[in-house]
C-alpha cells in the first residue's frame, strides 16, 4: 500500500505545480480538485456496496489500476509540447473513477485483515504509512519537477503503480458469502440509514467533511511557493509534505501510547486547532514557521483521521463495511477534492491570504455547531460502542 499511496501523492503535488504553471490561476488549482471529486462522489457509494458483494481484494486491484492507468495518461501527455490542461483534467477523472471503487473497497479489506482488538493501533500504522507517503511523495514530486520536469515525475509514478499492484496481488482472494449484501437500491439506503442512525458517527464524520472543506487549503500551496514565499519547486515540495509529516509523528506516539480518555472532546479540540494553524500560515511570512504551522495542522488532523477511522470499524458490521467506509469516503473524499475547489473558487474571490482566513473562521464555527448538535460526540469518552468492552463509552 505505501508504494500506492506515494504514487498518489507524487501524481495530486505534481499536477497541480504543472497546472499552475500553465494557467497562473489559483482556481485552475480547484478545477483539478473539483475533476477529481465529481466522479468519486458520483461512484463512491457503489463502490462501497461492490465491496460488501464481491471480492475486495479483486475489487482493490481493478480499482487501483485505473488510478495507475491516470497517472500513464499524464505521462503520455507530458510527452509532448505544452498544451491545454483540460487532457490533464480528463485524466484526474479517471483517478476520481478509480478512487471511488478503491478507498471503500481496501478500508473494507483492511477490517477483515485485522483482528477487531487492534483497530486502533492499526489505524495508527495505516495513517503513519499514509503520512508517510504524504511527506515523501510531494516532496519526490519536486525534486523530480526540478530534475526533469513533469514527465519524469509521471514516469516514477506510473513504476510505483505497477509495484503496488504487484505487492496487493499477493493477498489471497476474499469471496464475498453468497448474499452478502442486498440489491444496490436496498444497500445503498441501508448503509446511508446506518450511519445516520448512529449520532456518534454522524458527528465525527460532519466534523472532519466541513473542517476539511473549509479550513485546509492544500490546493493553493503552489500559490505560497511560487509568489508569496518564492521558495521554488523544491520548497514547494516540502510545504506540500509538512502536514503529513506532523500526522506521522502524531500517529506513531498514538500506536505507542495508545487510547484516549476523552476521545470526543479531544477530537473537537484538535479539529479546532487545525482551522487556526491555517490561518496563522496564511499569515506567516518566514519559510520556517510556515512549515512548523503546516506540521501542527497535520498532527492534528491526523489525531483527527485515527480517532475516525478507528470510530467507523469499531461501530460497524462487518457485512456493512463496504457501504459503511464508502459513506465514510463520501464523507471526507469529498472534503478533500472538494475543498480544492472551494479554496480555488475563494481565492478567486477574496484572494489567497483572506479565504484561507476566511475557511479557518468556518471551520472554527463548524466546531462549535457539532459540539452543540452532538452531545454523544462531545461526551465520548472510549472509541468502542457500549458494552463492546465492558465500559461504558460516554460521560
Amino acid at each position: 500500500m505505501t508504494a500506492i499511496f506515494v504514487a498518489t501523492q507524487i501524481q495530486s503535488a505534481v499536477l497541480g505545480w504543472q497546472v499552475y504553471l500553465l494557467t497562473n490561476d489559483p482556481f485552475a488549482l480547484g478545477l483539478v480538485g473539483l475533476a477529481e471529486a465529481v466522479p468519486f462522489l458520483a461512484l463512491t457509494l457503489v463502490g462501497g456496496w461492490t465491496a460488501d458483494r464481491t471480492d475486495r481484494r479483486r475489487v482493490s486491484l481493478l480499482s487501483f489500476g485505473a488510478v495507475g492507468l491516470s497517472g500513464l495518461a499524464l505521462l503520455l501527455l507530458s510527452l509532448g509540447e505544452t498544451g491545454p490542461v483540460l487532457p490533464l483534467y480528463g485524466a484526474q477523472v479517471l483517478a476520481g473513477i478509480g478512487r471511488a471503487f478503491f478507498r471503500p473497497a481496501s478500508a473494507a479489506l483492511g477490517s477483515e485483515l485485522v483482528p477487531r482488538q487492534h483497530y486502533q493501533n492499526a489505524a495508527s500504522w495505516r495513517s503513519s504509512l499514509f503520512h508517510a507517503a504524504m511527506v515523501l511523495g510531494p516532496a519526490l514530486g519536486g525534486g523530480l519537477i526540478a530534475l526533469g520536469g513533469p514527465r519524469l515525475a509521471y514516469a516514477v509514478v506510473v513504476g510505483l503503480s505497477a509495484v503496488g499492484l504487484l505487492l496487493m496481488a499477493t493477498i489471497a482472494p476474499r469471496p464475498r458469502p453468497a448474499g452478502a449484501a442486498p440489491s444496490i437500491g436496498a444497500g445503498l439506503s441501508e448503509g446511508i440509514r446506518f450511519v445516520f442512525g448512529q449520532p456518534v458517527l454522524l458527528g465525527a464524520l460532519s466534523l472532519d467533511l466541513f473542517a476539511v472543506l473549509f479550513g485546509g487549503a492544500l490546493a493553493l500551496l503552489p500559490v505560497f511557493a511560487r509568489d508569496i514565499l518564492a521558495v521554488g519547486e523544491v520548497g514547494f515540495g516540502f510545504l506540500r509534505a509538512a502536514p503529513a509529516l506532523g500526522s506521522i509523528v502524531m500517529a506513531l506516539l498514538l500506536a505507542r501510547f495508545g487510547s484516549f480518555r476523552r476521545a470526543g472532546p479531544v477530537l473537537l479540540w484538535c479539529v479546532a486547532g487545525f482551522g487556526v494553524s491555517w490561518m496563522a500560515f496564511a499569515l506567516s511570512r518566514s519559510f520556517a514557521l510556515s512549515l512548523a504551522l503546516l506540521a501542527v495542522g497535520g498532527a492534528l488532523d491526523g489525531v483527527s483521521v485515527i480517532l475516525r477511522g478507528t470510530l467507523v470499524q469499531l461501530w460497524t458490521p462487518q457485512e456493512m463495511m463496504g457501504r459503511v467506509a464508502a459513506v465514510n469516503s463520501f464523507f471526507i473524499g469529498s472534503s478533500n477534492e472538494l475543498g480544492a475547489f472551494e479554496s480555488g473558487v475563494a481565492a478567486r474571490l477574496l484572494g489567497v491570504v483572506p479565504s484561507i482566513l476566511f475557511g479557518g473562521t468556518l471551520t472554527l464555527v463548524t466546531v462549535a455547531l457539532v459540539a452543540w448538535r452532538s452531545p454523544a460526540l462531545r461526551r465520548l469518552r472510549r472509541l468502542a460502542p457500549e458494552g463492546a468492552d465492558g465500559e461504558a463509552h460516554v460521560a
